[in-house]
């Protein structure tokens, strides 16, 4: 189990490290290329609306033809994907590039859906656990992907970033050549499928509504926030390199918790769990609207991602307790569809909102939601509490 485990990490590992890449220099390239200032974000908003496109049908994909074919089928995308974005940016393409981003969202999707393979060769009794544990393959992202951004930047000079491009085709075929070798299980019969539920009735409970809903407003908040904030600082004449550094803390942030979420889930509970990471996004704004120096642009954007962590790998831990083995591809869909369907909206308004109104409205944008998911979690916990008196 471990080694599977660990293989899907190395796996996760890559293909994070792509997407941190790819978030720390996309709004930029976008800047140069676009034929309007208030579309810098827009490539960012394909990728993510192509994130969300893919997930019902990756799901179901991989429920039928199983794990193995999918994250093949994703690791061919993210070469493809790394290819045409790098092309585009040598021969200053904006709508070429949008299709290098879109590809890059298929990508994106079944790198989401490690966490999900690795509960399944975990099992019930270490499923919190093997999922945070594959969750700390990000944790090499955040030190990988900023420091390739910098790296690649003049790899094609005088064009700049397009070397950033072609890196995320090469690790993501590393990622595609290593996946073969994690023992994965094998797809269900149509016999086994058959026995579920039906989804109307899966989708009523309290707890996977619980579970989406907080799984959408983390990484929608998450999004909303990081998307811009290279872009806010160097409106606030902070250089590249800074803003490649702090993104680079934010995704330590969001992975290196990791190491133990699983186990304060265990310790403490889920639902605990949840709302930790709702009060820390909450945090993060609080920072980030007290001025627009270095170390609230740091600090801010490292709460965000251990909150991101907090809510995220709770709200998996929470999905995983509420279908049956013959369930989880449709219900995965479902989640990943509405998560990342999210992650879509708010990166396009990210943009437009910076533009429009500035940086401290994009941060209060995610307070409403928050406490919502706050809420939320309130709810459930009082339901089990009367249920179980």
């Amino acid at each position: 189990m471990m080694r599977n485990v660990i293989l899907l990490a190395v796996c996760q590992a890559l293909g994070m490290s792509c997407l941190a890449l790819s978030i720390t220099i996309t709004a930029l390239v976008g800047s140069g290329l676009a034929p309007d200032p208030t579309l810098a974000t827009f490539p960012l908003a394909i990728q993510f609306v192509a994130t969300a496109a893919f997930t019902i049908p990756a799901s179901l994909f991989m429920g039928r033809f199983g794990r193995r074919a999918g994250f093949t089928l994703g690791g061919l995308l993210g070469v493809a994907g790394g290819i045409v974005a790098c092309q585009a940016v040598i021969i200053s393409s904006f709508s070429l590039f949008c299709l290098g981003a879109a590809l890059l969202g298929g990508f994106a999707t079944h790198i989401a859906l490690y966490r999900f393979a690795a509960a399944e060769v975990a099992g019930a009794e270490h499923r919190s656990r093997a999922i945070s544990l594959v969750m700390v393959g990000g944790v090499a992202s955040a030190i990988l992907g900023p420091e390739l951004a910098k790296w690649t930047r003049e790899l094609f000079a005088p064009i700049l970033f397009a070397g950033g491009y072609a890196a995320i085709a090469a690790l993501a075929f590393i990622g595609l050549v290593l996946v073969q070798a994690v023992d994965l299980p094998p797809p269900l019969t149509r016999k086994q499928k058959a026995a579920g539920r039906p989804l109307r009735e899966v989708l009523r409970q309290p707890a996977l509504i619980v579970a989406v809903l907080s799984a959408m407003i983390a990484y929608g908040s998450m999004n909303l926030i990081m998307v811009s904030t290279p872009l806010a600082m160097i409106a606030c004449a902070h250089p590249f390199e800074t803003a490649a550094f702090v993104i680079q803390w934010h995704v330590v942030g969001m992975y290196a918790p990791s190491f133990v979420t699983g186990h304060i889930i265990e310790r403490i509970g889920v639902l605990r769990v949840i709302t930790i990471g709702a009060f820390l996004i909450f945090s993060c704004v609080v920072v980030n609207l007290t001025g627009v120096e270095f170390l609230q642009f740091w600090s801010g954007l490292v709460l965000l991602g251990v909150g991101w962590n907090f809510m995220y790998v709770g709200a998996t831990s929470l999905l995983t307790e509420t279908y049956r083995p013959e369930e989880q591809a449709r219900v995965q869909a479902f989640n990943e569809f509405m998560v990342f369907g999210t992650t879509a909206v708010t990166a396009l308004a990210s943009g437009a909102i910076f533009s429009t109104f500035g940086w401290q409205a994009v941060n209060l944008g995610v307070v409403v939601p928050v406490v919502f998911a706050a809420a939320a979690v309130f709810w459930l916990a009082r339901q089990r509490a009367q249920t179980a008196g």
